[in-house]
């Protein structure tokens, strides 16, 4: 049987997102300038990734936007060769999109 992901386009359900975090998001520097590895456990630190798609019954998330959600909560997928993660609506914690322009929030 071939890899379900090869031929077919791939349809997220429900109020599952597939996003995938940035390459660079790996190693990281403190304030103080001291490299920080990948490998390295920080115990509740969030991470932010891009949404590239998104199931009919998410409400506010579209593809293009950068979530915040806690890397403790996700499930991996490799699909034609990219990591992906697969998190629901319910677990974001932040949106950060163009659309959320003249609304109240913070800048990051």
């Amino acid at each position: 049987m071939a890899d379900a992901d090869s031929k077919h386009p791939i349809k997220m359900l429900n109020d599952r997102l597939l996003v995938q975090i940035p390459s660079a998001e790996g190693e990281r520097k403190s304030r103080g300038g001291i490299l920080i590895p990948a490998t390295a456990q920080v115990s509740k630190r969030l991470t932010w990734a891009e949404v590239v798609a998104a199931g009919p019954h998410v409400r506010n998330i579209e593809p293009g936007d950068l979530v915040l959600f806690n890397p403790e909560d996700r499930y991996e997928v490799e699909v034609r060769g990219d990591e992906y993660l697969i998190l629901r609506e319910r677990d974001i914690h932040a949106v950060a999109s163009e659309r959320n322009e003249g609304g109240t929030g913070l800048y990051l």
